[in-house]
Formats: C-alpha cells, sequence, structure tokens
C-alpha cells in the first residue's frame, strides 16, 4: 500500500533508533492530559502538560507519550471530539517549543490518531492494539512508528475475570499478527513496537507469566515496550496499594526490563529512571 506520508530516510532512521534498546531502555515519559488517571500526579492540564512535556526532553525522555483519555480498569469512555480538544493543542504547542522532539499520541481512536499525526505527532500508541477498523489505515498511510498493545476486553470492563488458556502464548499471537498484518501492507518493520498490555485484561499471575517471557514472547527483532509504572502489578508485587508510593518497585521492574532488553519503557517518573539506568551502568552524565 503506498504511503501519502513517507517520512525521510533521517526520520526513519531516527524513529528506529528511538524505538531500539541501546544498551539500556528508551524512555517514554507519560503526559496524561485527563482528569481520571489511576496516578492523580500525573494528571495534569494544558499548560502545565505542556511545561511537564519539556522537562521531559530535557530530563532525558526519547519520547513524550501525549494521552487524553484513562484506559485504567473501570474507567469510562470519552467522546473524540473531546479526547481530541484535549490533546491536540498540547501536541501543537510542543511540537511549536520542540520542533525535533519526538511525540506519541496515547489513543484508540483513528480520528483522534489522524488529528494527532497532523498536528505534529511522530507515533501512534495503540492499547486496543489496532481495534479501530480504521486505525491500521491511518498508520499505513502516514507510514508512522505504531506500538500494538494487546487488551483482553475495554477498559470499563477488562478486569471482570480475565481468562486465558495460555496467556504468554495467546498474547504473542495476537501481536505478532498484527505486526505481520501491518508488514504484509508495507510498515517498515524497525517501526512496529509491541506492548503485551500489562495490567490490560490480566490478573496478576497473567501479569508475571508476560513480564517472565520479556523478549521470548514475540520474534526477537521485534521492538518491545513495557508499560508497568506504578500499576497495580507493582502494589501485588510490594504491598503498597497507593500509586504514588510505587516508585521503588517500579525501578526494580526497570532494572528487570534491563535485563530483559526490553527496548522502550513507558513511565511518569523520567528522571529517577534515566538516574537510575545510569547508576545501573556506572554511567556518570556529561559534564
Amino acid at each position: 500500500m503506498a504511503s501519502d506520508f513517507e517520512p525521510s530516510e533521517e526520520r526513519r532512521t531516527q524513529y528506529a533508533s528511538a524505538l531500539t534498546n541501546n544498551g539500556q531502555p528508551r524512555i517514554m515519559g507519560i503526559l496524561n492530559v485527563t482528569d481520571d488517571s489511576f496516578f492523580e500526579a500525573s494528571r495534569v492540564d494544558h499548560e502545565a502538560a505542556v511545561e511537564r512535556g519539556l522537562a521531559m526532553w530535557m530530563d532525558g525522555a526519547t519520547w513524550v507519550d501525549i494521552g487524553g483519555e484513562s484506559t485504567r480498569p473501570g474507567a469510562k469512555p470519552i467522546s473524540p471530539e473531546v479526547e481530541i480538544q484535549r490533546v491536540i493543542p498540547v501536541i501543537a504547542d510542543l511540537r511549536a517549543r520542540h520542533p525535533t522532539g519526538l511525540i506519541s499520541i496515547d489513543t484508540r481512536r483513528a480520528s483522534v490518531a489522524q488529528a494527532a499525526l497532523e498536528a505534529g505527532a511522530d507515533m501512534v500508541n495503540d492499547v486496543s492494539g489496532l481495534g479501530d477498523s480504521k486505525m491500521a489505515e491511518v498508520v499505513l498511510k502516514w507510514r508512522s512508528p505504531v506500538c500494538v498493545m494487546h487488551m483482553q476486553g475495554e477498559p470499563g470492563t477488562m478486569q471482570h475475570r480475565p481468562k486465558y488458556d495460555d496467556c504468554v502464548s495467546e498474547v504473542g499471537e495476537f501481536l505478532e499478527g498484527q505486526r505481520t498484518m501491518l508488514m504484509k501492507h508495507g510498515h517498515p518493520s524497525e517501526l512496529i513496537c509491541l506492548d503485551p498490555g500489562i495490567g490490560f485484561g490480566k490478573t496478576q499471575p497473567h501479569n508475571l507469566e508476560l513480564l517472565t517471557a520479556g523478549r521470548g514472547l514475540v520474534d526477537p527483532q521485534t521492538r518491545l515496550l513495557w508499560g508497568i509504572s506504578r500499576k497495580s502489578i507493582v502494589g501485588h508485587l510490594t504491598g503498597q496499594s497507593d500509586p504514588a508510593q510505587r516508585l521503588p518497585g517500579t525501578l526494580g521492574l526497570a532494572a528487570f526490563a534491563f535485563h530483559q532488553g526490553i527496548d522502550v519503557l513507558r513511565v511518569h517518573d523520567v528522571r529517577a529512571h534515566i538516574d537510575f539506568f545510569r547508576a545501573l551502568r556506572l554511567e556518570s552524565p556529561e559534564p
């Protein structure tokens, strides 16, 4: 399928590098322009979002991931129009103030992804795994980097008794199937990232199985993203029910991701992760 917006070779190389582990996971900062995300401190309005996004890049984030709809367990959906009203001004302002910064749009809707790419976003991060029938069309049209996540059910119901016969096999097969579909339509393999969807329609044993599978979940050459920051899996492992108290446990899982060779980590606390990985690698910052 021909693309209307084929990225330049330079930009394509930049995108591929930004999705590839370079000795440690690349950091994607979470920017929630919402009022109901599970981690209260991550909720920001327009002006605060722009300043926080700029700060994330300054702190060392490779990506800033902007979302206008909460997908926490039990979250109620919002209209595409409301989602667009929340995210597009932030994307446009960030692009104007940092022309080269890499921006990801966190959305399940093709119309929102289209508007975000037009406003200056680089990547589509789709927690529904291309569930919108038109999402693949948008990604293929723009030849944009894309992260395809697995989710069983919808955010409002996904934690109502999720069930698998073999969680690792089923999640891996779904993700590889979506990757293969995109590649058959000409999408560059190096611009496709896969996410097992920790906490999205999984029990804690399912989450642990997927984390333990690590890179073995999918083809070894495939880019892999984990979103584990301050999630219930961290509370399960540490006994911390309050997401505000889960940073130490999150960093513990970041160390596990480091040793698993995960390519991208989606996090709330960019500076803490950058410092953590520097210490882990015994690497001082540039003077």
